[in-house]
């Protein structure tokens, strides 16, 4: 999936729309996709004809109750920038299909593939970018985007913005747009929590208990551990895994089950690195590593490869993302059973706490055809879309729904009790400056495999900080 560089959440309301759903994620995203599908930056989206359904058949600058006709034709080129991870590529050549359906006058171009970010790094440096860039995988960070001044101010528009059915955008969102400064510049389309998993399937035979706390799961694990099994596998490759689905879940539930202290950290607070939250949560990862339950292969290995041993029941639980099951659909076992939780590092007693992630949407500050993103943007965000996302990405969409009565996995339905409980603490969007991130990231991989104590992690990253702060 992605470079999750989003490591946070999602709003209250949460998560899924009719959905049947699948991540990295990372954001993500979502993790990275290393063995993914051929770009195809060059296809032209009308190539792709697809049937439109009833409400999307409409200009996209219309609504369908009660509409006006007077509203201008689309025209011009239209380039949409995605990123192909493990949420795959089915939905954007189906959505950009309709959205061309719909505007006949307008020359949609798309531009997608695992390595797209990459690709077209040197427009985005070089002021000529896409218009409409969905945010997720390697290479891109919205808050660095921000910061460069590469993304257009949506704040205005947005208030008051109605989507292709005439609903306003900002009621129908389950998370609400990050703001940086006050400002909003990108909007979340996917809604997606981190967690852990395990193999029901495999639990139910050997009569290990589910954890629902972090004893509970030192518990099982020496029991795991007893069997044969290696009771913890993460993406040494990609530790932001790890932080998001075990690390950060843990400082909050250490922080009384406040998450200001991520938000604090967000803000580059050195103080809040320093707290006695996130040393208690660092010290979860020490317990994990000095009984032996990490797999000593995590610190070698990419998402793909570590999700494969989970698969083979060579390691009893992953810190992972929804689009999990998904990315790595081809390789599911016969009767595998995926068992999930937003996060174990609660204490008895505690509340459950949902880091989720989420990917997001956004027009290029320097775009040549504005009209066209934002009509794009309200023709995304529509409930018909948002169904499309679930049923052809297998993962949650941004938009409010409910999934009780729909064909979603079993996990699926699990993760949104969790995320619709009260008793959940669900953590908002929050995303970490790119050098703080990385430097979280490297530290942790460090802590999982002794080069260092807690403390170390916290200097390590504190001086990149400092650095940053000034």
């Amino acid at each position: 999936m992605m470079n999750k560089k989003k490591y946070a959440a999602m709003g209250a309301a949460v998560l899924l729309a009719s959905m049947s759903l699948a991540g990295c994620g990372s954001n993500g995203n979502n993790a990275p996709n290393d063995t993914a599908s051929t770009n195809n930056a060059t296809n032209n989206a009308g190539n792709n004809a697809a049937t439109t359904n009833d409400s999307t058949n409409a200009n996209a600058g219309s609504t369908n109750a009660g509409a006006t006709t007077d509203t201008p034709k689309l025209t011009g080129d239209f380039e949409v920038q995605y990123f192909v991870g493990g949420y795959g590529d089915k939905w954007w050549t189906k959505v950009i299909a309709d959205f061309q359906a719909a505007n006949p006058d307008l020359h949609v171009k798309a531009l997608g593939g695992p390595k797209i970010n990459e690709q077209n790094k040197p427009r985005w440096i070089g002021g000529n970018p896409p218009d409409f860039v969905y945010i997720d995988g390697p290479e891109l960070n919205d808050r660095q985007m921000v910061e460069d001044g590469q993304l257009e101010d949506l704040t205005d528009w947005i208030k008051d913005a109605k989507n292709v059915d005439g609903d306003k955008i900002l009621d129908m969102l389950a998370q609400q747009p990050q703001q940086f400064d006050g400002k909003i510049y990108n909007i979340p389309l996917v809604l997606n929590s981190w967690g852990i998993f395990w193999n029901k399937a495999l639990f139910k035979e050997k009569g290990w208990q589910e954890p629902q706390d972090f004893q509970q799961f030192l518990d099982v694990s020496d029991k795991i551990k007893a069997a044969g099994t290696t009771p913890f596998i993460h993406t040494g490759k990609y530790p932001y895994y790890i932080n998001g689905a075990f690390l950060y879940p843990a400082i909050v539930s250490a922080n009384n089950g406040d998450y200001k202290v991520l938000q604090d950290m967000a803000a580059n607070k050195v103080e809040a690195f320093e707290s006695e939250a996130v040393k208690t949560a660092l010290g979860k990862i020490v317990t994990l590593r000095d009984k032996g339950f990490i797999d000593k292969a995590s610190i070698q290995i990419n998402h793909t490869d570590s999700q494969m041993l989970f698969l083979q029941n060579k390691d009893a639980f992953i810190p992972n993302g929804l689009w999990l099951p998904n990315e790595m659909s081809k390789d599911i076992p016969q009767g595998f059973d995926f068992g999930f939780i937003p996060s174990i590092t609660q204490d008895a007693g505690q509340k459950i706490v949902a880091n989720t992630s989420t990917a997001t949407v956004a027009i290029a500050k320097n775009a040549k055809n504005k009209d066209a993103a934002h009509a794009f943007l309200q023709f995304v965000f529509s409930k018909a879309q948002a169904s499309q996302w679930a049923e052809l990405s297998g993962a949650p969409s941004n938009i409010k729904g409910d999934i009780s009565a729909s064909n979603a996995p079993s996990f699926v339905k699990d993760a949104a009790k969790y995320l619709t409980d009260p008793n959940t603490i669900v953590i908002p969007t929050i995303t970490f400056n790119a050098d703080v991130d990385k430097a979280m990231q490297d530290a942790t991989d460090a802590l999982t495999i002794g080069k260092i104590d807690p403390a170390g992690w916290v200097k390590r990253v504190t001086d990149v900080v400092k650095k940053v702060a000034k």
